[in-house]
């Protein structure tokens, strides 16, 4: 066995009782014991689906019953063949990955998985060809994943010999100028609101929201990201720090769970369901087919800030590392201030933050002191001048008015036929298909920013930065965000130490994708160790002063051993309540999800209770 199967097997036994007792949990109420499925079937074991069952499931989704085939078989038979060129063609473009149901955005992660299609793919395009899949999978006994934005570090989205729930056709966005939540009729003030199918990406939802309706949605930062994955997983923006997690901003979601029914979820109908997943995990307690999410006012400007500063020795970086900390305590420790500070090198510090509801002359006052600071010191030198820029807040994702006056921070979607409002940060092109080496984060308390602690802290980020490096993601640690704000985001299902916390460290490393029989396609396995294991020394140094610090659980550690209390804390056992409740018999399993505990890594065998 294993090193950490073992590990997974010494923490999971003392769980087991609570999280399966015996199999015994009640199917939604009815009074009778939920058929306990002890292995999920591969192709060619006896049971699997025969031709004419997977026909018959065909029909039943209007032909969109796709055999997937790995991406770049062609390219072990001819690596210079036409065939092979389009398929590498599509790693330049996260879009095109997207739209392509035997691909993920990430090719996988060193000793843990690599990307491989499903032995089939539902093309879903309404909540009935969902059914239809839950349905077949149950009855049949087949691993079932599914993928609306493809973007999980974790390879949720990914499984060979599964059958997959492909949402990415079912992408409407509607817009609603006083959403009531079903049967929460004078319960409940209406609200602005956005509703969005399972298979949007977040620019098709701020096109619709912000570009052209003049309004903000909470989502994510990565424009090509799914937004059902993002709401379930919590989900951090650039501007989370005043609008809370998109997960907290959920009003109501339609969802097909493991007996094939269609499920409303809101606050009044299914609330266990509801809160379980507003930060619970994807694809653990059903398939999402619709949310319904709260928009907000639009600020006057959006902005952001860059520059950079090397040090020349020790004493300097310190010195650096200590004067940014209190800076960001003195002056951007509010809702104004998101996005990220970074460690690296020995002996660099650089800035890449967001801000929102100030003018670009407040933003280049704010930063002014700092910068006062940095050039009065002989031993460090600004290598990346300080950029302030700002714009209309409503142009922030209008794809148009960043290829007239910003084209180089955009990549667009260059297809014949591509939505003209689709692009990509230019920030974010380099994680297209990326093989993961090593991923970790980790929540920081906002007591280590008390002028008594900034020293601890100082320490512990110039010890870090010694190693891989790290950053700070000030906007996605809740401490310092509005009342109202926090309110939301206490009731959810996410990790509560995201409401004390400050900032998310995270460090990782990453490697050229390196998808199964890809052309060139060199995973170096003793680099990646090696980058691994300088990433667990850096966030060696930072848990030293945050010991218990929690991830984010889509910001993650593959190898997470303690992931429950990780990932949920306190919240877990009333997750593992609701996927009893939802899912007795465990049809929706990932890796490191809700009840996954009770499954072997690949989610095919149940393992035994004790």
């Amino acid at each position: 066995m294993k090193r950490r199967d073992l590990l997974k097997a010494a923490i999971t036994l003392p769980l087991l009782p609570l999280l399966m007792r015996g199999g015994a949990a009640l199917a939604h109420g009815t009074g009778t014991l939920a058929t306990t499925l002890r292995s999920r079937l591969r192709p060619g074991q006896p049971g699997w689906p025969t031709t004419t069952e997977w026909e018959q499931l065909k029909r039943q989704v209007g032909g969109r019953l796709l055999k997937l085939e790995p991406p770049f078989a062609p390219c072990g038979a001819s690596p210079s063949d036409h065939a092979c060129a389009q398929a590498l063609k599509q790693l330049d473009n996260p879009f095109a990955m997207g739209d392509n149901p035997a691909l993920t955005q990430t090719s996988g992660w060193a000793g843990a998985w690599i990307s491989q299609p499903s032995a089939y793919a539902v093309a879903a395009e309404s909540t009935a060809d969902v059914v239809a899949a839950v349905d077949f999978a149950r009855r049949h006994h087949l691993r079932l994943v599914v993928k609306g934005g493809g973007h999980s570090y974790q390879g949720t989205s990914d499984a060979p010999d599964s059958l997959l729930v492909w949402t990415r056709h079912m992408n409407q966005v509607s817009l609603h100028e006083a959403f009531v939540p079903q049967g929460c009729t004078g319960h409940v003030a209406p609200l602005p609101a956005v509703s969005v199918e399972a298979g949007a990406i977040w620019i098709d939802a701020y096109d619709a929201v912000t570009t052209r309706g003049g309004r903000y949605v909470q989502g994510g930062g990565c424009t090509t990201v799914g937004v059902a994955g993002l709401v379930q997983s919590g989900g951090f923006g650039s501007f989370s720090k005043r609008w809370g997690t998109a997960a907290s901003n959920l009003l109501e979601a339609e969802v097909v769970t493991a007996d094939g029914q269609v499920r409303i979820a809101n606050a009044r109908t299914n609330p266990e369901l509801f809160w379980g997943l507003k930060g619970g995990g994807g694809g653990s307690l059903g398939v999402v087919t619709r949310l319904t999410l709260r928009t907000f006012e639009l600020p006057e400007f959006f902005g952001g800030v860059n520059i950079t500063v090397k040090a020349d020795s020790d004493a300097a970086y310190r010195a650096l590392i200590a004067e940014a900390v209190d800076f960001y305590q003195r002056a951007l420790f509010n809702p104004h201030w998101g996005e990220q500070m970074k460690f690296y090198g020995g002996d660099t510090f650089e800035v890449s933050m967001m801000f929102q509801g100030l003018t670009r002359q407040q933003a280049e006052q704010t930063w002014a002191p700092f910068l006062e600071w940095v050039q009065a010191r002989k031993d460090c030198r600004v290598t990346r001048p300080l950029q302030v820029l700002a714009a209309p807040a409503r142009r922030l994702w209008d794809a148009e008015f960043l290829r007239k006056y910003l084209p180089g921070v955009i990549v667009s979607d260059t297809r014949p036929g591509a939505p003209r409002h689709h692009f990509l940060w230019a920030g974010d092109h380099d994680q297209a298909g990326w093989f993961i080496h090593g991923y970790q984060s980790a929540w920081l308390p906002a007591t280590l920013l008390q002028p008594g602690r900034q020293a601890r802290l100082v320490d512990a980020l110039f010890n870090a930065a010694q190693h891989r490096g790290l950053s700070l993601h000030f906007n996605k640690g809740l401490a310092g965000a509005p009342a109202d704000a926090l309110a939301r985001a206490r009731d959810t299902a996410t990790n509560p130490q995201v409401l004390d916390a400050f900032a998310l460290a995270i460090s990782a490393a990453g490697g050229d994708p390196a998808y199964p029989g890809m052309a060139g396609a060199k995973p170096d396995p003793a680099m990646a160790r090696r980058t691994a294991a300088a990433i667990d020394r850096t966030m060696d140094a930072l848990r030293a002063v945050a010991p218990g610090a929690g991830s984010y659980v889509s910001e993650s550690d593959y190898f997470l051993r303690d992931w429950q209390r990780g990932f949920w804390g306190e919240n877990y056992l009333r997750l593992a309540k609701a996927k009893r409740t939802y899912d007795p018999d465990g049809l929706f399993f990932v890796h490191h999800g809700v009840g996954s505990e009770g499954w072997s890594e690949d989610g095919f065998t149940r393992i035994a209770s004790r």
